[in-house]
Parts: C-alpha cells; sequence; structure tokens
C-alpha cells in the first residue's frame, strides 16, 4: 500500500513537474520570437532615436521610427485609470470585507466580478457609443475619443482585479489583530485604518500592480476610445495612440519582415519590458511587507 502510494506521489510529481516545464518554454519560445522580430530594427534606428523619437511614420519615405509620443500615451492612461481604479476598487474591497451584511456582499461582489466577464470589445463599443458623445457634448471638445475615456474604460477593467485581490488580502488577515485592536478600545473604522490595511498592505499593493499592468496592454479598449493621434497629449481631452494600439492598426497592413513590420515587434518588446518591471515591482512589495505570524504588526 505504501509503495503504490509513493508511485501515484511520483506520477503526480513529474506531471505537475512537465506542467510547469511546458508553461516555461512556451512562455520562453514566445520571449525569442518577440526579440527575434524587434531587434532588427535597430539595425536602421537606434535605442534612443527609437524610444525617443517624436515622430512616428512608418509609411514614409525616409520612415521615423519614434515612439515617444506612444510611450506617454501609454503610461498616461495607465496612469489616469490607476487613480480612478484603485480607490474605488481599494473602498469596495474594504466595504464588502469589513462594512457590507452578508446579503449585501454576496449581491455586489458578483456584480463586480461581472466586469471582468465583459470582452473588452464591449466596452470599447460603449465608449464609442455612450461615453464619447457624453464627454463631446458636456465638456465641449472636440472628440470623444481620447485619454480620459480610454482611462476610464481602462478603469471599469482593472477595478474587478483590485478589488478581488485586495479583498482577498483583507481576508487574510488575522483575527485576533482586529479584535485585539477593538479590545483595546479602537473604534471600527480606526482598527480598519490602522492595523487592517496596514496588516494586508502586501496583498493590495500587488493587486494594484496587477491591475496597472493589465491597463499598460490592454489592446482593443484604447484601439477604440483613445483617437489614435500619435501625439503627446497636452491634456486629458487629447486624443492619444498608445503602444498596444499601434501594433493592433499597424500589424495587418506592414509587410512580412519589413522595417515597419520589425519596428512593431520592437513596440511589442518595450510593452514586455513594462510589464515585467511591474510584475517585478509586484513581487518585491508582496516579499517586503508580507506579514510573517501574528504579531509581525
Amino acid at each position: 500500500m505504501k509503495t503504490k502510494r509513493q508511485s501515484a506521489e511520483k506520477v503526480m510529481h513529474r506531471f505537475f513537474f512537465c506542467v510547469a516545464g511546458a508553461s516555461i518554454a512556451i512562455l520562453l519560445f514566445i520571449m525569442v520570437f518577440l526579440f527575434m522580430e524587434g531587434l532588427p530594427i535597430f539595425k536602421i534606428v537606434s535605442v534612443r532615436d527609437f524610444l525617443f523619437g517624436h515622430y512616428w511614420y512608418p509609411t514614409s519615405d525616409p520612415a521615423d521610427f519614434g515612439i515617444f509620443p506612444l510611450i506617454i500615451a501609454s503610461l498616461s492612461v495607465t496612469a489616469l485609470s490607476s487613480v480612478i481604479a484603485i480607490p474605488l476598487g481599494v473602498m469596495t474591497a474594504v466595504y464588502l470585507a469589513e462594512l457590507a451584511s452578508r446579503r449585501v456582499a454576496e449581491i455586489v461582489k458578483p456584480m463586480v466580478e461581472l466586469l471582468a466577464a465583459l470582452p473588452s470589445v464591449v466596452i470599447g463599443f460603449f465608449g464609442m457609443v455612450v461615453v464619447a458623445p457624453f464627454l463631446q457634448n458636456v465638456f465641449g471638445i472636440p472628440t470623444g475619443l481620447n485619454l480620459f475615456n480610454s482611462a476610464m474604460m481602462l478603469a471599469f477593467m482593472s477595478i474587478p482585479t483590485i478589488c478581488s485581490l485586495s479583498e482577498d488580502a483583507i481576508y487574510s488577515v488575522p483575527s485576533v489583530l482586529k479584535e485585539g485592536s477593538l479590545a483595546l478600545g479602537a473604534t471600527h473604522w480606526e482598527t480598519i485604518l490602522r492595523v487592517i490595511l496596514p496588516a494586508s498592505i502586501s496583498g493590495i499593493s500587488t493587486a494594484v500592480i496587477l491591475g496597472m499592468s493589465r491597463a499598460i496592454g490592454e489592446t482593443m479598449v484604447v484601439l477604440m476610445v483613445a483617437g489614435g493621434a500619435g501625439m503627446i497629449p497636452e491634456s486629458i481631452f487629447s486624443p492619444v495612440r498608445p503602444l498596444p494600439a499601434s501594433i493592433a492598426a499597424e500589424m495587418a497592413e506592414a509587410p512580412f519582415r519589413s522595417d515597419h513590420y520589425h519596428a512593431l515587434f520592437a513596440i511589442g518588446i518595450v510593452l514586455f519590458v513594462f510589464t515585467l518591471l511591474f510584475n517585478l515591482v509586484a513581487d518585491q512589495i508582496a516579499h517586503r511587507y508580507r506579514q510573517v505570524g501574528e504579531a509581525s504588526l
């Protein structure tokens, strides 16, 4: 019986090892392909001119491959969407975990998480048909397809991620910390602000970083509602063209293995680096502020 159990454990160990190895191998192959197709553009243009050039005209003669306006657009949209999504996501998580009744939480939580089930093209279509005319009429701007519109749509997509992970982090705080705070005379709000949130800061920070990572890599929404103007935004109502939108809009038109083709893959490398940095920051924060034991505060 013991030998059979050990054999089964070895089989399952090898199975999961193969699955994990396959995932790593697939990711590695994708990364190698991305760099193989993107790096040749730097034989035509320098890394500095590519990253900090102000003009993106890949089909002109001579072509310009400056993606600085596209980088600024991506960072601006991500930052503005984070300003909207982080307070809403974290406060919703606090409400569901600490303030809402069980019945209310069972209703509100599925509604929040339902946003994650909406296809990005549906959210983009909503931004085009409903939000864009509203912004245009209310603020008197030339077009409602702009940075602010895309930031709001990305915020709606990031809120479920931030809310769900933050709620899990708040739930994971040991109950003795909360009970000890209340026993010492602290109010419920003081316990939330000074005990529960500091104890769950690791998970909340990770949720925020992952929500930002999704926002900076989203393609369909920014392609539909950002406006498609490859220039540095002057205000939150300026039309912009983030990095993913440029790849999605131009990849089908770029001749195979042309300079334009390689430049789009180089944009993919930049996006890959941004996402990698966000995940490294999330991992660093999670390890730095990870709670060890109930008395670590």
